[in-house]
């Protein structure tokens, strides 16, 4: 006999597919976020684009919140629901402060470890846009996790050594403070993509 989840979840998909939108959204935004800073300074109108996004995930999550408010029932628990439309709107809205900094800033050109954790980055939402339309049938998305987990500790690598060399070159203190910044909204918006890893698996746990 199928779990009372299951009957909850194929009886309202609406939630699943707002969460495959966001999925795709986020991959949309690290996509442009990746290609805007291998072509930088060209490619700073994508900047714009990113910002579109962003806007794209506070009307997904707002959607979310909105149908919580109106329904009683919902496939997974709520708290899951929440915490996985703030989890997938946080990447987004740190890929976007990083497009905006970057005009901010006046940066002329990004360093390497910027490219570097921007095409982690890219990698990491990959992976989590993949696992998303799995979780409607609680399907196993372990291999996808794992491969999030790594991606992020190879972020929290490229940042250290990222920050240690800003320190290390007699740069500019300004210039120091701007890319600590930007280092700092890469790692977050790699990080919020392992947390919405760790929610999925867990919903899938939950549930299966």
């Amino acid at each position: 006999m199928p779990r009372l989840a299951q009957v909850f979840a194929s009886r309202d998909r609406a939630y699943f597919q707002l969460f495959d939108e966001a999925g795709q959204n986020l991959l949309l935004a690290s996509d442009l976020l990746d290609r805007m800073l291998r072509n930088y300074p060209d490619s700073k109108g994508l900047a714009h684009e990113i910002l579109i996004c962003e806007h794209e995930g506070d009307r997904i999550t707002h959607d979310i919140i909105d149908r919580l408010n109106h329904t009683f029932v919902t496939p997974i628990d709520r708290e899951d629901i929440l915490a996985l439309a703030s989890a997938l709107d946080d990447i987004v809205d740190y890929t976007e402060e990083v497009a905006d900094y970057l005009g901010l800033y006046k940066i002329e050109a990004p360093m390497d470890q910027a490219i570097k954790l921007a095409h982690v980055l890219l990698s990491a939402s990959r992976q989590v846009a993949e696992a998303i339309p799995r979780l409607s049938g609680f399907h196993d998305i372990s291999n996808y996790t794992v491969e999030v987990n790594r991606l992020e500790n190879e972020g929290d690598r490229i940042t250290r050594e990222a920050v240690a060399s800003l320190f290390d070159n007699g740069i500019d203190p300004m210039v120091v403070i701007r890319w600590k910044d930007l280092f700092e909204r890469l790692e977050a918006a790699i990080d919020a993509t392992e947390r919405v890893a760790n929610i999925l698996e867990g919903i899938v746990i939950k549930n299966s």
